[in-house]
C-alpha cells in the first residue's frame, strides 16, 4: 500500500507542475508590458465627400485653406455682404485645378463648391444675393464660358455674358462684349462696371469708358480694385504710410492719368509677399492676402 501511496503523491506533485506551466503561459507578464495587439490597416477612402474647411480671420492656417494653397496663383473674391462671400484661386488649364470656395459666417469657415469635371481655370467670379457667376475655362480648348448657380454651387446653368465681370484669359482681357487686347503686359487684375472698364498692371492703373483708348494712370501697389458707386476701392502694397495693405479710393467717373488716390485705411498686419484680393458690398470690405480674410464694416477705414 506505501507505494501505491507513493505513487498517487508523485502523480498530484506532477498534475500541480504542469496546471502552473500552463497558467505561466497565458497569464500576462507581471515584469513588463503585455504584448502588442495587433492592427490592420487599409487604403483611406478618398470618395468620402471633403469637409468644410476653417480659415482663421487673424491666424494664418494654410492647411485649412485649399483656395491660397499655390501663392502663385491669381485670387478672386466677391461679397455679398459682411457674412457671405466667395473666393477662388484661378487656376491654369492643364496644370492647376480652380478651387472656389464660399461663407456665410464673415470667412470663419470656407465650404469647398464643386465647378464641374469640365472647368480648368477660372477667370473672374461675381456674387450676389441671388446667385454666382463665373467665367471660366472649359473642356479641352479652355473655352472662356460664363456659368451661374442659384443655389450656391449644386448645378449650374449657362450665364449672361459679362455676368461675371471682366476677366485676364490668356488671349486678352474679356469683357462683357469680347476679348480685347491687354493695355500692358502681365495685367494683374481686370474690372467692368456699367460704363467703365479699368485693368491693374505692375505701376499703372488703365482705364477706359465704353470702347475709348485706355487711359494711363501712374498709381504703382495697386494689386486688386473694387467699385463703390463712382469710387473705386483699392488695395495697394509697399507704400510710405502702410506697411502691410493700403486701402485706398480713387474716382471712377472721368479718370485721367493725374487722378489722384484717397488714403482711407490700413491692414498693417496683412501680408503683401504673395497676391491680395478685395472687394466691397456695401460699407463692408474683404480683403485676402496671405493666408488670412479679414473683413471692414467701415469702408476699409477699420478691420
Amino acid at each position: 500500500m506505501i507505494w501505491v501511496t507513493t505513487a498517487v503523491v508523485a502523480l498530484v506533485v506532477i498534475d500541480v507542475v504542469l496546471v502552473s506551466l500552463a497558467l505561466g503561459r497565458t497569464s500576462p507578464e507581471q515584469n513588463g508590458p503585455a504584448g502588442p495587439i495587433p492592427t490592420f490597416t487599409s487604403t483611406p477612402d478618398t470618395t468620402e465627400a471633403p469637409s468644410p474647411s476653417a480659415s482663421s480671420t487673424s491666424a494664418p492656417s494654410a492647411s485649412a485653406d485649399p483656395a491660397s494653397a499655390t501663392s502663385s496663383a491669381r485670387r478672386l473674391l466677391s461679397a455679398v455682404d459682411g457674412l457671405e462671400a466667395w473666393r477662388a484661386s484661378a487656376g491654369t488649364c492643364g496644370v492647376d485645378e480652380p478651387v472656389l470656395e464660399h461663407t456665410v459666417d464673415g470667412g470663419a469657415t470656407w465650404v469647398p463648391v464643386d465647378l464641374g469635371a469640365d472647368v480648368g481655370s477660372l477667370m473672374a467670379i461675381r456674387a450676389s444675393s441671388t446667385g454666382l457667376s463665373v467665367l471660366a475655362g472649359v473642356g479641352d480648348g479652355c473655352t472662356t464660358t460664363v456659368r451661374t448657380s442659384t443655389d450656391h454651387g449644386a448645378t449650374w446653368i449657362a450665364g449672361a455674358s459679362g455676368a461675371a465681370g471682366a476677366g485676364i484669359a490668356a488671349d486678352g482681357i474679356v469683357l462683357s462684349t469680347g476679348t480685347v487686347d491687354e493695355p500692358c503686359s502681365d495685367p494683374i487684375d481686370a474690372f467692368q462696371g456699367q460704363r467703365t472698364a479699368v485693368v491693374v498692371c505692375d505701376g499703372q492703373l488703365e482705364w477706359r469708358t465704353g470702347t475709348s483708348a485706355w487711359v494711363d494712370v501712374p498709381v504703382g501697389g495697386v494689386r486688386s480694385l473694387a467699385v463703390d458707386g463712382n469710387d473705386y476701392t483699392l488695395a495697394r502694397v509697399r507704400t510710405a504710410q502702410c506697411q502691410g495693405v493700403a486701402i485706398e479710393t480713387m474716382s471712377a467717373i472721368g479718370v485721367t492719368p493725374s487722378t489722384a488716390t484717397t488714403a482711407v485705411g490700413c491692414v498693417d498686419d496683412a501680408d503683401s509677399s504673395g497676391p491680395v484680393s478685395i472687394d466691397r458690398a456695401g460699407e463692408d470690405v474683404w480683403l485676402w492676402a496671405g493666408d488670412d480674410v479679414t473683413v471692414s464694416a467701415d469702408g476699409g477705414v477699420t478691420w
